[in-house]
């Protein structure tokens, strides 16, 4: 679990496909030297493991949904992210709850404001759609791993505003129109709806494989 507050910055150093994986190695030496094997880092946004550690460097595994689902596709060498390590149990939670599960991507449409502050409208690709329901105004959004509040949004897409803080410290204050960024919508909004709109039970047969009696009378048997 994470809040969607960015510790760093890195610098990826290189990307390869290795068997069933996609392998990345991030240059960081912020955070980099503090990490252990098989810690969960949210790299702009999506929760990756940590596999192997060189000093200011770390590599960790994304499976091709991953790769998919999100911007790493476009990776090269020396593209920034965001990282953050996951929350320790007891810390303030300063942003929103994010998991570090992509539901899709957005570009970039328009950036606007004066030269400290800015406000961006984000248009949700396809992959995206589904999953705009649960971005609402005022609420909260995961922008390449950014906790940032929606001023707006519809079944298009959604605006937030951009601090000089968020500008200055993570890969948003480098954003142009039409790049790509990975988004996560609000886990509350998705569990409220589920909890809502439950699966309607199996019955006995369906569960079993086998006509109970007692169906067979309710079809007329």
């Amino acid at each position: 679990m994470f809040t969607g507050l960015v510790e760093a910055m890195g610098a990826v150093q290189d990307v390869r496909e290795t068997g069933e994986v996609f392998r990345l190695s991030i240059e960081c030496p912020k955070i980099a030297p503090e990490l252990v094997l098989g810690q969960s880092v949210a790299v702009s946004g999506a929760c990756l493991s940590v596999m192997a550690l060189r000093g200011s460097v770390f590599d960790a595994e994304m499976m091709p949904e991953t790769a998919r689902r999100t911007r790493f596709s476009a990776l090269a060498r020396g593209s920034r992210v965001n990282l953050e390590r996951a929350v320790k149990l007891g810390d303030r939670l300063d942003g929103h709850l994010v998991q570090g599960h992509v539901d899709g991507t957005a570009v970039l449409e328009k950036l606007s404001g004066p030269a400290r502050t800015k406000e961006a409208r984000f248009r949700a690709l396809k992959d995206l759609k589904n999953a705009m329901r649960y971005v609402v105004a005022k609420g909260s959004v995961a922008v390449d791993g950014v906790s940032l509040t929606v001023i707006d949004a519809d079944s298009e897409g959604f605006s937030v505003g951009l601090i000089p803080t968020t500008l200055e410290n993570c890969t948003l204050g480098q954003i142009k129109p039409g790049d790509l960024v990975n988004i996560e919508t609000d886990i509350v909004g998705k569990y409220v709806e589920r909890l809502l709109n439950p699966e309607p039970a199996l019955t006995r047969s369906q569960a079993s494989g086998k006509l109970t009696l007692e169906e067979m009378y309710e079809l007329g048997y």
